[in-house]
């Protein structure tokens, strides 16, 4: 179809002005035959002459004016093309494949590259391709952050429409023709985001230094120089904190309050927070090494906000078994060290004050649920069974909540199954709890041996008691049960059950026990401790003689636990195939599937695996019910715990697990594997 140009809007009106006067005439004319015919004639003579000088003028003078536009509307766009060649914004022009056409001299300077680069855009900055361009079929623009040579930038791409703009003209009118181009802005922020970064990187933040082990450190030595340790260990932090600009004030004989620039932050992230192992150095004497935990709040809102966040990075740093820091900002929490054991307090003070505000959140509701966590082991239903003895102690209405009944408790429910001491409803299922929660508007719930809401035996009774209490010897990770009325966490503990036991002793004096419920207890804290061979103290074997004086025998826990010749089998056959990796870590796969519980079983084979000379950590792989259940062990110089962390998990330093979805055992184990070579070189473990 042949295209031709053509006169529009007002000049093509200016054009047209004699002729439409000539038309006018002539109706003039016809009017004038009715009045007077020589006049008429007289005018018609003269619209005829008009008309001949009217259209000779027009038909000469268009082409002489088109020219005249043409050549004024060159040199317009001239003078632009130079304008947005000199534009001090860097500019170009992209076809509608994404082809560099056209460029000033800005954007030239940017990409270092001469006039008449024709390349796609794709080739200057990779992450932009042709789908995420302007065009017809998607957005009118876009904009997107670049970084190139070393500046930030950020581009903005327009769709220019050819045809829209030819119809927005006075002047001219294409017809036939449709396309459009793409308008390329670049704003370089670099130094906008450097002034950002150097006002963020001068923000104060809050943190906190707490000496875990202050009491204990300062009765390992002499009284004499008791004050002197304590004046080596503010000179040690004060000159640390010094020499990274920062401010430390002692708000309590093992409390400080530090005020640090979010620069300073980095550069303890960047050291790891060697101030940690710093402090161990302070030896005059003491027998036992002085520990540190810090926590530190960043990114609020405001300054309290800051301080608000080091408590809490604080608390999960104590209730993570101190010797660690921990950074808390508004999108995540980072933990640092943590590879010391958590020292065992003497006192049992805490245990006693814990124990009076249960007492009183049990007698002050009418019914009590208590769950452990999802696949209930031993130690989270004995501990379960020792705060029902509370409730019923107090004659308050008690349900353990079990859903999944694992081999390793099997025999433990048996004890209180069809047992006419108990009620036939002591033990309900997830759908029964909820149901008698749902009805019940006075009730507590009691979590116990856990304190990750989503790993608990039923979440959602946490949505439908307002009381909830939490008991564990787990170390606190970043998901907690919130709004918890009573939280009782103490990882140097060796098992929940030795917890509940402190607890049963001051809630009710000289409470009885049924010799079921006792060994219960005390089978949970035998296997947690392994046999008392593991994360044993003294309050551990406080714990175990009280049961033992309430009737806990050794003889009937151990016939309890006596197993099946095929999961013994299945112990050994993943013993037998570990994998020493790295000449320290024993990485093993468990494949007993024609048993009821191979993750309690993979917990066993990792624990034997820690028999074997050289090997400082055990992780066992179990692939049941569509994940993959990983048990780590370890003695004492692996933090097993962080471990897991990094892949979803938690746990104690020796005793740590996790569950991993949607990958295989392979996929697993080489996930495991490049976990603990980043945390090798990284220096965590």
């Amino acid at each position: 179809m042949k295209k031709r140009i053509r006169l529009k809007g007002r000049i093509r009106n200016y054009m047209l002005f004699s002729i439409y006067l000539g038309v006018l005439l002539f109706v003039v004319n016809i009017f004038l035959f009715l009045l007077d015919y020589r006049a008429a004639a007289l005018l018609a003579c003269f619209t005829v002459f008009y008309f001949i000088v009217t259209l000779s003028l027009y038909f000469y003078n268009k082409p002489i004016i088109m020219n005249e536009l043409i050549s004024f509307a060159t040199q317009y766009g001239q003078i632009q093309k130079r304008l947005l060649r000199d534009l001090e914004i860097p500019y170009a022009l992209l076809d509608e494949e994404g082809k560099v056409i056209w460029t000033n001299i800005a954007f030239e300077n940017v990409i270092h590259e001469p006039k008449g680069y024709s390349k796609s855009i794709t080739s200057l900055f990779p992450n932009i391709t042709k789908d995420k361009l302007p065009s017809n079929d998607g957005v009118e623009e876009c904009q997107f952050e670049l970084a190139y040579d070393g500046r930030e930038f950020v581009a903005k791409f327009k769709k220019i429409s050819l045809k829209e703009m030819a119809e927005n003209s006075d002047m001219l009118r294409p017809e036939g023709y449709d396309g459009y181009l793409v308008a390329v802005y670049l704003f370089d922020e670099t130094a906008l985001h450097l002034a950002l970064q150097e006002v963020d990187d001068q923000s104060l933040t809050v943190g906190l230094i707490y000496l875990d082990n202050y009491e204990e450190s300062l009765e390992s030595i002499e009284e004499v120089r008791r004050s002197l340790l304590t004046a080596l260990i503010d000179r040690k932090i004060n000159k640390y904190m010094s020499s990274i600009d920062g401010i430390v004030k002692k708000i309590e004989k093992d409390k400080y309050l530090l005020i640090l620039r979010k620069k300073a932050v980095k550069q303890l992230q960047e050291t790891r927070f060697d101030l940690l192992e710093d402090i161990k150095t302070v030896n005059i004497g003491n027998e036992m090494a002085v520990t540190i935990s810090i926590g530190v709040g960043l990114d609020g809102l405001s300054y309290a906000q800051n301080y608000e966040f080091a408590r809490n990075a604080i608390d999960l740093a104590l209730g993570r078994g101190g010797d660690q820091a921990v950074v808390k900002t508004p999108e995540s929490i980072t933990y640092y060290g943590g590879k010391s054991q958590q020292v065992e307090k003497n006192t049992r003070v805490k245990a006693r004050v814990k124990a009076h505000a249960l007492k009183e959140i049990i007698t002050s509701k009418d019914k009590v649920f208590i769950m452990g966590h999802r696949l209930g082991d031993v130690d989270s239903f004995g501990a379960a069974v020792g705060i029902y003895r509370i409730a019923q102690t107090l004659d308050r209405k008690a349900h353990i909540v079990l859903n999944d009944m694992t081999t390793s408790i099997q025999p433990l429910v048996e004890l209180f199954v069809n047992n006419p001491e108990y009620d036939t409803d002591m033990i309900l299922n997830n759908q029964d709890a909820i149901e008698e929660a749902t009805n019940s508007s006075n009730s507590v719930l009691v979590v116990v041996d856990v304190n990750k809401p989503t790993i608990t035996e039923c979440p959602e009774l946490l949505k439908l008691c307002k009381s909830i209490v939490v008991l564990d010897h787990h170390r606190q990770g970043a998901e907690t049960i919130e709004n918890a009325t009573l939280s009782y966490v103490e990882p140097y503990a060796s098992s929940a059950c030795e917890m509940v036991s402190e607890i049963l002793q001051y809630t009710y004096d000289n409470i009885k026990m049924r010799p079921e419920e006792a060994d219960c207890m005390y089978s949970g804290i035998m296997v947690d401790t392994n046999n008392f061979m593991s994360k044993t103290g003294v309050r551990t074997f406080e714990a175990a003689a009280f049961l033992r004086r309430n009737g806990a025998d050794v003889t009937r826990v151990r016939k309890l636990f006596r197993e099946d010749a095929s999961e013994y089998k299945a112990r050994a056959d993943a013993v037998s195939q570990a994998e020493i990796y790295r000449q320290s870590f024993a990485i093993s796969v468990c494949t007993a599937d024609d048993i009821p519980s191979p993750t309690v079983v993979g917990a066993q084979a990792a624990n034997e695996l820690l028999n074997i000379k050289g090997v400082k950590a055990s992780f066992v792989l179990t692939d049941y019910q569509g994940k993959i259940y990983v048990s780590a062990r370890s003695i004492d110089e692996v933090n097993v715990q962080i471990i897991m962390e990094r892949l979803g998990g938690g746990g104690h330093m020796s005793i740590a697990a996790c569950q991993m979805e949607g990958t295989s055992l392979a996929e697993a184990i080489g996930t495991l594997k490049d976990t603990i070579d980043i945390m090798l070189e990284e220096g965590d473990i």
